[in-house]
């Protein structure tokens, strides 16, 4: 006679404690690898951030001392300063001028370059020299070519034009000539970014398109282009921030004229305020306004662009 028997209880399995690893040694390996980058962003980035700050809330002048607080009295200062506000338009206007330029005469040339051959590797290398050179080098090569009695201007009377425009002593022409200069330099960051872009753009994704009937500028549109989508946040970005903080070319090429304040930008006139006028609060005032504004605007960039990444 079978006798039914209950099921043996089973064990259930005690819960693993996993011991927490001692903060000590993980606090040594970040001091050991990481503290050498935080120290020097916060002894390079950080703390000169906070020092402009605590500047621009006083009337700070090397030469004119004792310093006193005078709160956002610079800040109100600037909203009301023709000079700031002009410094402001003309940054914007090359920051257009500079973002635009490149990118579209980067793609191209990426698009005309993108095959393989010693030549295409050699014209690669050559777009890609006015990026290596110096700002001050490639702001003196133009200011000769661009004189008014430089090789430009004498080959444009040999054409017959009898007045050549003054590129860089005519207020209507400077800020572009300006823009132009800089964006060629620039030129070869771009071409070489999209040229990684281009790289990485399935060859199967081509073929399958072009089997299904799709010509060049179809295939361009609904394939290449939408896989191009980081190369341009990178160019956008880099570019937008390059061109917000111009300096050196102005004071080379143009020196803020022709004029007043015709190619004074931003920069340009933070540290001519700070190191000609001595007015080191006003002018701490000014950089940190571009902090923000260069901020803000990257910020801006990079969530947008990154966005159509996603769709896309």
């Amino acid at each position: 006679m079978a006798v039914d028997l209950a099921p043996r209880p089973t064990r259930t399995a005690a819960p693993v404690r996993r011991r927490r690893r001692p903060i000590g040694p993980r606090l040594a390996h970040f001091a050991a690898f990481g503290g050498p980058g935080v120290a020097i962003y916060v002894c390079f980035v950080l703390a000169p951030i906070v020092v402009s700050f605590a500047y621009s809330l006083t009337n700070y002048n090397p030469f004119n001392p004792p310093t006193r607080y005078v709160g956002l009295r610079n800040y109100t200062l600037l909203f009301t300063d023709e000079e700031f506000l002009t410094s402001l338009r003309v940054t914007t206007i090359l920051t257009l001028i500079v973002v635009i330029v490149p990118n579209v005469l980067g793609l191209a040339i990426a698009l005309l370059l993108d095959r393989r051959g010693w030549l295409y590797n050699a014209l690669r290398s050559v777009f890609f020299v006015p990026m290596v050179l110096s700002s001050v080098v490639v702001s003196i090569i133009w200011t000769r070519l661009l004189d008014n009695e430089g090789p430009i201007n004498q080959g444009l009377r040999a054409l017959g034009v009898a007045h050549p425009p003054g590129w860089l002593s005519d207020p209507d022409y400077a800020l572009y000539s300006l823009g132009s200069i800089i964006s060629w330099q620039m030129l070869g960051f771009c071409v070489v970014v999209y040229l990684a872009g281009l790289q990485g753009v399935p060859h199967e994704l081509q073929e399958a398109a072009a089997i299904d009937g799709a010509g060049p500028v179809r295939r361009f549109r609904n394939v290449t282009w939408p896989l191009l989508a980081p190369s341009l946040t990178i160019n956008t970005v880099v570019l937008l921030i390059s061109a917000f903080k111009i300096f050196d070319h102005v004071q080379v090429i143009t020196r803020g004229g022709p004029g007043e304040g015709t190619t004074a930008t931003i920069a340009f006139l933070v540290l001519r305020t700070a190191f000609e006028d001595n007015h080191g609060g006003y002018a701490s005032a000014e950089a940190i306004v571009m902090l923000l504004i260069i901020a803000t605007a990257s910020a801006v960039a990079l969530k947008l662009l990154q966005r159509r990444e996603v769709e896309l």
